[in-house]
C-alpha cells in the first residue's frame, strides 16, 4: 500500500470520527479535503479545488434544476393544493378497512411527482392526514410509518433533486433517470397500499372504516366529482414538468422553471399568495439549496483528493475481490445502506458515485439500471435510524403527531423499510423495471 493510499484510508477514517461528533458534514468533507490535500499533495491542491469546484458546481447547468425544484416545492406546498384532493379521497376510500392510510400513500405519490423534496411531502401530508387517522381510530404505528414512509416517495418519483444531482455526477441524462424512476416509484407506493390492505384485513382494529353514519351522509357522486376536479391542478403540473421532459421539449432545467411559475400560478388560484408567503418561499428555498451545495462543494473537494491520494484505485480492488460480480454489487449496496444511517444522501452520491459507478461499468451493469438502484437504496436512508430524516420531520412538523412517541414512529416505520428493501430485491432481479421506459422513449 501506497503512501497516498494510507492517507485515503486516514480520510475515510477521520470523515467517520467527525460524522460521530456530530460535526457538519459539508464542512468535515472540506476540511478533511484542506488537511489532506496540504499534507499528500501540497500547496498544489488549491488549485485544484478551484478548478474542481469552478468546473463540475459553479459551471454545471443542470444544478440550476435544484433551487427550481426547490422553489416549485415550496409554493405548491403553501398553495394548499394537496389539501382539497387529500380530504377528497379520504371521503371516497374511508368506507374501506384502511381507505384512509391508502388516500395518504395516493395522495404522498402525486405530491412526489409534483415536488422532489422530502421535508415539504412528509410536514404537509403529516399535518393533513395525522388528525383524522387519529379520529377514525387508526393504530399510531400505522398513522406514522404510511405518512413517513410515503413521504420518502417525493426523493425517488421524478422530479427529484437526488436524480438532478446524481444524473449529473454519474454522467447519465437527467431526463433518462426521471424515466426510469417512474415504474419502481409506482411499485413501491402499489407495495405500500397492499401492505396496508393486508395488515388492515388481518387485524381490523389498526384501521376501522368510517362509521356507519358518516357514510351514509356522504353524496358519493359528489365525492367523486370533487376527487377528479381536485386531481387536474396536480395533473397539469406533472404535465408541465414532467411531459416537457419527456417529450423531449425542455430539459430538466427548463422544466423545473415551468414547474415553480405553474405552482406559483396554483398559490394565486387557490388564494394563498400573498408578498409574505412568496418571501418565506424564496428564504426558504435558498435556506436548503444553500445547504445543499455546500455539501456538494465540500464532497467534490474530498472526492477529489481521494481519488488523487489512491483511494479509487483501493476501493476498487477491495470490491472487484469479493470473487463474483453480485458479490461486489452486494459489498457496494451495503455500504449505501450503512452509510444511509449516518451520512446526509447529497455526501453519499458525491462520495460513493464516482467510485461506484466506474467498478459497476467494469462489472458489467447497466449504468442507469446501477445509479437508480443506489437512489431506491438512499431513499430508505430517510427512515433508517438513528439519522431518519422523515421521522424527525413528521415529529417536528407538531400538531397531532404530538400524540405519537417516537418509539411508536420506529415500530411503524420498521414494516415499510423491510418493503422498501423488498422492492430493491424485486428491481435488481428484474432490471428492465428500470430501463423499460427509457427504452420505449428513445
Amino acid at each position: 500500500m501506497t503512501t497516498g493510499m494510507i492517507f485515503a484510508v486516514l480520510m475515510i477514517v477521520c470523515l467517520i470520527i467527525g460524522l460521530i461528533l456530530g460535526h457538519p458534514l459539508a464542512f468535515t468533507l472540506g476540511g478533511l479535503a484542506v488537511i489532506f490535500g496540504y499534507f499528500g499533495w501540497g500547496p498544489e491542491c488549491f488549485g485544484m479545488f478551484i478548478n474542481r469546484i469552478f468546473m463540475t458546481v459553479m459551471n454545471n447547468y443542470v444544478l440550476v434544476a435544484i433551487p427550481l425544484f426547490v422553489l416549485m416545492a415550496n409554493f405548491l406546498d403553501k398553495s394548499g393544493v394537496m389539501e382539497g384532493l387529500f380530504n377528497s379521497l379520504r371521503y371516497l376510500l374511508g368506507p374501506i378497512r384502511g381507505g384512509v392510510a391508502m388516500a395518504v400513500i395516493v395522495v404522498a405519490t402525486i405530491f412526489a411527482a409534483c415536488t422532489g423534496i422530502i421535508g415539504a411531502s412528509v410536514v404537509t401530508i403529516g399535518l393533513l392526514a395525522t388528525p383524522p387517522l387519529l379520529r377514525y381510530g387508526y393504530r399510531k404505528e400505522l398513522i406514522a410509518g404510511t405518512i413517513c414512509a410515503g413521504g420518502t416517495l417525493g426523493i425517488l418519483i421524478p422530479p427529484s433533486i437526488m436524480l438532478v444531482l446524481m444524473g449529473s455526477y454519474a454522467g447519465i441524462p437527467v431526463g433518462e433517470l426521471f424515466m426510469a424512476a417512474v415504474v419502481p416509484g409506482v411499485l413501491l407506493a402499489g407495495l405500500y397500499v397492499a401492505y396496508i390492505a393486508t395488515v388492515c384485513l388481518i387485524k381490523p382494529e389498526w384501521g376501522p372504516p368510517m362509521s356507519r353514519e358518516e357514510r351514509e351522509a356522504l353524496d358519493k357522486k359528489k365525492i367523486l366529482v370533487d376527487s377528479m376536479k381536485n386531481m387536474i391542478p396536480p395533473a397539469l403540473l406533472i404535465i408541465s414538468v414532467l411531459g416537457s421532459i419527456f417529450a423531449g421539449v425542455a430539459t430538466p432545467t427548463e422544466a423545473a422553471a415551468m414547474g415553480a411559475f405553474v405552482s406559483l400560478l396554483m398559490m394565486i388560484a387557490y388564494r394563498r399568495f400573498s408578498w409574505k408567503v412568496l418571501k418565506e418561499s424564496v428564504i426558504a428555498t435558498g435556506t436548503v439549496t444553500s445547504m445543499a451545495l455546500m455539501i456538494v462543494v465540500g464532497a467534490t473537494c474530498f472526492t477529489g483528493i481521494f481519488i488523487g491520494l489512491g483511494g479509487d484505485e483501493l476501493v476498487s480492488r477491495a470490491i472487484l475481490g469479493m470473487g463474483s460480480k453480485w458479490g461486489s454489487f452486494v459489498v457496494m449496496m451495503l455500504i449505501v445502506m450503512v452509510l444511509g444511517m449516518f451520512v446526509d444522501w447529497i455526501g453519499i452520491t458525491m462520495i460513493c458515485l464516482p467510485l461506484f459507478v466506474p467498478i459497476a461499468e467494469q462489472l458489467g451493469f447497466d449504468p442507469t439500471w446501477f445509479v437508480m438502484m443506489i437512489a431506491m437504496n438512499l431513499q430508505a436512508s430517510f427512515l433508517t435510524p438513528p439519522l431518519g430524516y422523515a421521522f424527525f420531520y413528521f415529529k417536528g412538523a407538531g400538531g397531532a403527531a404530538d400524540q405519537i412517541s417516537m418509539m411508536e414512529i420506529y415500530r411503524g416505520i420498521f414494516p415499510y423499510i423491510c418493503i422498501m428493501f423488498v422492492g430493491l430485491i424485486i428491481c435488481a432481479v428484474f432490471p428492465g423495471i428500470f430501463l423499460w421506459l427509457p427504452a420505449m422513449m428513445k
